[in-house]
């Protein structure tokens, strides 16, 4: 089984970091309100994922992104650079 990190942004303009084992239908979750924490957004599209062997490895690139250098990080790749 495969595990993924994802960043998605909603109409509005917020922003979630998660993980999950089936992108698909997370998303599919985040978009029908199913979620506590993206209740507020619409619309939510796919802007960075990643894929990793194990839930451990997921987990913790995860709480990097939720860190200031990994809040940096995500902003170096989704410009670019």
């Amino acid at each position: 089984m495969k595990y993924f990190i994802y960043h998605i942004k909603s109409e509005e303009g917020y922003f979630y970091t998660g993980q999950t084992s089936n992108l698909k239908e997370r998303l599919g979750q985040h978009n029908s309100g199913n979620s506590f924490y993206t209740k507020r957004g619409t619309n939510w599209k796919l802007i960075h994922s990643e894929e990793f062997e194990t839930r451990a490895e997921a987990m913790k690139r995860e709480k990097y992104f939720k860190t200031g250098k990994g809040r940096e990080e995500l902003q170096k790749i989704l410009s670019g650079s």
